[in-house]
């Protein structure tokens, strides 16, 4: 009969056959530490992908609908000042379930700050994070801020830590604005068997730190073969700018790997099997 530290044993060895037998050493298995071959740092930095910048060449712009969402609601959050900084004293922060964080910026000393985990995680997950401008209630005192940074655990994708840049008014900050699609199915390209190629997820844009907008909408209803989007038929919002000055792609739609002489030949030979039986029913 298999007793539990033999069964705990095999239970380890079938889930990391690649490692070598010193590191499943019965010591190693019963205090429950980590191969050193599977050690990862305490955490991760987390920075928000950007697409290539990398433009597409060609393509006839569409008239077509384009618009920027406007700024998304200021949001409130409660923090208190912590004292001390560094590794050991985040992590005293952490150990009583809260998320250290810093603000600084706008001419100001940094202030140290400790955030609720809970109300942290959910703000981090519900998306948008890094656009979003906060009220921060720090013990009776309000600053305005935006997250431009912020850290996950490398194992649970939890929050470690986050930068918030202080905000004043006039100021102008750096921000990478999404951009989202919609009607698809009204796409003339696409619904011939095209593709959406999207040059630019986002834009990084030079904006003021209150009228930040949510996100740059594209409606690709009318987009036919090789049509594109450029950033200079968007209306921009007052004050809000590119940080690239050309006039770059946002997408474009690609016709079929046959290319869009084969796209319409074979629409062409599926309305004249359509208008056969008609035909038919005639004679």
């Amino acid at each position: 009969m298999i007793n539990q530290e033999t069964s705990l044993s095999v239970t380890v060895a079938s889930h990391v056959r690649e490692i070598s037998a010193e590191d499943l050493a019965p010591t190693a298995v019963r205090s429950f530490e980590r191969p050193a071959a599977l050690a990862f740092p305490a955490f991760r930095l987390y920075k928000p992908g950007f697409a290539p910048v990398s433009d597409t060449p060609g393509g006839v712009g569409a008239n077509i609908s384009k618009r920027i969402e406007p700024m998304a609601e200021i949001k409130k959050l409660a923090a208190t000042v912590r004292s001390g900084t560094g590794k050991g004293a985040a992590r005293s922060v952490r150990r009583e379930g809260r998320i250290p964080a810093v603000i600084y910026g706008g001419g100001e000393a940094a202030t140290p700050i400790s955030l609720s985990y809970r109300d942290l995680h959910k703000l981090v997950y519900a998306g948008h994070f890094l656009t979003t401008i906060f009220e921060i209630d720090i013990d009776g005192k309000s600053e305005r801020a935006i997250p431009r940074d912020y850290q996950l655990d490398v194992v649970r994708d939890t929050p470690m830590h986050v930068d918030f840049l202080r905000l004043k008014a006039g100021q102008k900050i750096k921000v990478a604005v999404p951009v989202h699609f919609s009607n698809h199915e009204a796409a003339p390209g696409i619904k011939r068997g095209g593709s959406l190629n999207i040059v630019r997820h986002t834009v990084e844009m030079m904006v003021p730190g209150d009228n930040i907008p949510e996100a740059i909408m594209v409606d690709l209803t009318g987009l036919d073969f090789n049509d594109s989007v450029h950033i200079q038929a968007l209306s921009l919002p007052a004050n809000c700018a590119p940080v690239d000055k050309s006039n770059f792609t946002i997408a474009t739609i690609a016709p079929p790997a046959g290319g869009a002489a084969a796209a319409e030949a074979e629409a062409a030979a599926a309305a004249a099997a359509a208008a056969a039986p008609a035909k038919g029913g005639k004679k």
